[in-house]
């Protein structure tokens, strides 16, 4: 009887040092992810101004190492196409700097990637209607950038172009496939075409 009765004595105890006892702690809740920065509004009115009232600014500050402020500012894809990877899919986007209290376009690209000289080296012939973009923010060189069309452009092959802030040109240019050295641009954008026997 005794050996029945201690489980039970020790069952009884159990329950009524946990009845008398404070709550245990509640674990530590999980870091919660801190809200992104809000976009100062008057970027934002900038960045509508280009682009629409669809226009999301994902980056801004001095993008580019100049001591200006810049925004990159996109119009982001609403529905992911079928069979294409998620990530930031945009059909227009453009870099606005403020100079002296007023903005400017430094790059604009849509179905072609332009900036104030013209079209930039590297860019398809045939029209690109979607972009994958992805973008580093380098402390020495400032921002670069990688546009990719979500579908192989008509005669062109699908490649990956790099765009950076060149410093002695003051401008946004394309570059080469070691993405070391910037390439120029041309006024316009003309099909070659060859007539070979």
């Amino acid at each position: 009887m005794r050996t029945i009765l201690n489980p039970i004595v020790m069952c009884v105890l159990a329950l009524g040092v946990g009845c008398a006892s404070e709550p245990p702690a509640k674990p530590p809740e999980t870091a919660q992810k801190p809200a992104e920065p809000a976009v100062p509004p008057e970027l934002q009115a900038a960045a509508t101004a280009v682009l629409g009232g669809d226009a999301e600014v994902i980056a801004h500050g001095d993008l580019a190492k100049t001591g200006n402020q810049q925004v990159l500012v996109i119009n982001r894809i609403k529905k992911t196409p079928a069979n294409i990877v998620p990530g930031i899919l945009l059909t227009r986007a453009a870099i606005l700097s403020q100079q002296g209290g007023k903005w400017t376009e430094l790059l604009h690209v849509d179905e072609h990637l332009k900036n104030t000289n013209g079209f930039l080296a590297a860019t398809p012939v045939a029209p690109v209607t979607g972009w994958r973009l992805q973008f580093e923010q380098h402390a020495d060189k400032g921002l670069l950038l990688y546009f990719t069309p979500l579908a192989q452009p008509a005669g062109g092959t699908l490649q990956t172009i790099g765009v950076r802030w060149n410093a002695k040109v003051k401008r946004y240019q394309t570059l080469d496939r070691t993405y070391e050295h910037f390439l120029g641009e041309t006024p316009a954008l003309e099909k070659i075409n060859s007539h070979l026997r």
